[in-house]
């Protein structure tokens, strides 16, 4: 079986749970699939898509297993290596989604690890319009829906956070504000950030502090200490 194809018990190890229950799932249209020859088929890009769509719901226990997963065992800082100083900026200066994502291309250049600005502006668009990642938090996490392996030198994270709220897809209709580009060389690293994301989330103040933040330097203090504290709760 091709790497990008997995059956459910290969599937049951990707996600950290137990075959019978993915099974269970699959049968109840709970997870993309296909049946050959009356066995279920799982392609990986598919999966990943769902994960995406279900992460925001986990919860830190949840996140923690779907980080281990996809990484070592034993947590370790994520974010911390993967977005610079160089690549927040507050303000970003945007006022329209269009502006928000080429901006945080613009931003992400600055790690001096893209090398295809414009690959990577078009794959998150496209991303976009398939459906927003913003979330009711007005927090987004805008991506390519495939890894960009060939546009990248390493995988980076860019944030930034605008003067004032951008309509951003919302489903509840809300404004978006603080915005984090994440693009990656492999699905792993992508679901390993999205899930690290996901847990600061879930932290008390957490956005109340990236809100708060007057400067880049201390946005990204917020950010670093955020995920250090995380570590060692």
């Amino acid at each position: 079986m091709g790497s990008d194809m997995m059956d459910v018990e290969q599937l049951a190890a990707y996600l950290r749970r137990d075959a019978r229950e993915v099974g269970k799932l699959a049968n109840r249209g709970r997870l993309p699939g296909h049946k050959v020859g009356g066995e279920w088929r799982f392609a990986r890009a598919e999966i990943n898509h769902w994960l995406e769509s279900q992460i925001h719901g986990y919860t830190d226990e949840q996140l923690t297993a779907l980080e281990s997963s996809h990484g070592p065992a034993v947590e370790e800082p994520l974010l911390a290596g993967l977005l610079s100083p160089a690549c927040v900026a507050v303000p970003l200066p945007a006022s329209t989604k269009a502006s928000v994502l080429k901006e945080l291309v613009t931003l992400a250049e600055q790690s001096w690890q893209v090398y295809d600005p414009e690959a990577i502006l078009e794959a998150v668009r496209t991303r976009e319009e398939a459906a927003s990642t913003a979330l009711p938090s007005g927090v987004a996490f805008p991506h390519p829906r495939r890894p960009l392996a060939s546009a990248l030198g390493e995988s980076i994270v860019a944030f930034g956070r605008t003067g004032s709220g951008v309509p951003f897809g919302d489903s509840n209709g809300g404004l978006t504000d603080c915005f984090f580009l994440i693009c990656c060389r492999d699905d792993q690293t992508h679901l390993r950030v999205l899930a690290r994301l996901t847990r600061l989330l879930l932290r008390e103040g957490f956005v109340d502090e990236l809100r708060g933040a007057e400067t880049a330097a201390e946005a990204y203090e917020t950010i670093v200490s955020a995920e250090r504290e995380l570590l060692a709760s």
